[in-house]
Order: structure tokens, then C-alpha cells, then sequence
């Protein structure tokens, strides 16, 4: 996934410049050691606003030490964690549904590398049609 990074900012980029859907893409992403190095990057990233972090109960989410972290950051970010299993209100799961149905249909890939172009494809799709990204939030029952 490293090749659909959004080089302006943190993370994968799927909306408009202005109010982009990001998501971390770094290898191993999922602890607080490498979740919170990113939303240092996302508050530099959006300076001067206010960010709504959706997440869901991974344990690099609801760690201490992560706790700790987001607690002291009130003054930007607001975090809306998700119900323990919701597929139908995380809109990253809608991302996947909607990759796996166009560029990843079919593909019986032999390595993890050969999942990059389809990947880096269906991301690109979205980027290119940023109605998608919002759709998706839609569907969450989130409206921006």
C-alpha cells in the first residue's frame, strides 16, 4: 500500500484535498508506538482545525499509553470509536467492499507484492472520484 500514500500528508488519502479521508499505511501501523508518531503528523497536517478520528477497538486504539496520548490532545482531535464488530459502520470496510469488487475481483495473487498494483489502482480510483470516499462515510451514518 506504500505506493497509494498521499505524499501532502499522513496516511493514505481517499477525499478531496479539503477533507480527506486518511488512513495510516506504514508497516505495523496498528501499535500506539506507530499510531502515534501519525496523528502527530495529522495535527501538523490540519493545523488550526479540529479532526474526527473514527477508530475501531484495535488494540493499538485503546492501549494506555494511547489513551493517554489522545486525552491530551482534546483541543483538536475528537475520537469516535466504533462498536466491537460494525463492518456496516466503519467506513474503511466500505473502501475494502468496494476495492475487492472492481480490482482485486478475481485476483488470486501468488505474494503480498502482487497486491500492490491492484491496491494502489483501486485507491487511485477513489482519489480520482472523491464522491466514493464520502459515500462511504454516508453509509456509516456519518455526513460531512
Amino acid at each position: 500500500m506504500e505506493a497509494a500514500v498521499d505524499r501532502r500528508g499522513p496516511g493514505v488519502s481517499l477525499g478531496r484535498p479539503s477533507d480527506p479521508l486518511l488512513l495510516p499505511n506504514a508497516p505495523g501501523s496498528d501499535t500506539d508506538a506507530a499510531l502515534i508518531p501519525f496523528l502527530r503528523d495529522l495535527k501538523r497536517h490540519f493545523p488550526q482545525q479540529r479532526v474526527l478520528l473514527i477508530w475501531d477497538g484495535l488494540s493499538g486504539h485503546t492501549s494506555r499509553v494511547m489513551t493517554a496520548y489522545v486525552a491530551r490532545q482534546r483541543a483538536w482531535l475528537t475520537v469516535e470509536r466504533l462498536p466491537g464488530y460494525a463492518p456496516d459502520l466503519d467506513p474503511v470496510e466500505q473502501l475494502w467492499g468496494n476495492v475487492k469488487t472492481r480490482e482485486l475481483a478475481n485476483v488470486c495473487a501468488p505474494s503480498l507484492a502482487a497486491l500492490r498494483p491492484p491496491l494502489h489502482a483501486g485507491f487511485a480510483r477513489v482519489r480520482r472520484q472523491p464522491h466514493l470516499a464520502f459515500a462511504f462515510l454516508r453509509h456509516a451514518g456519518l455526513e460531512f
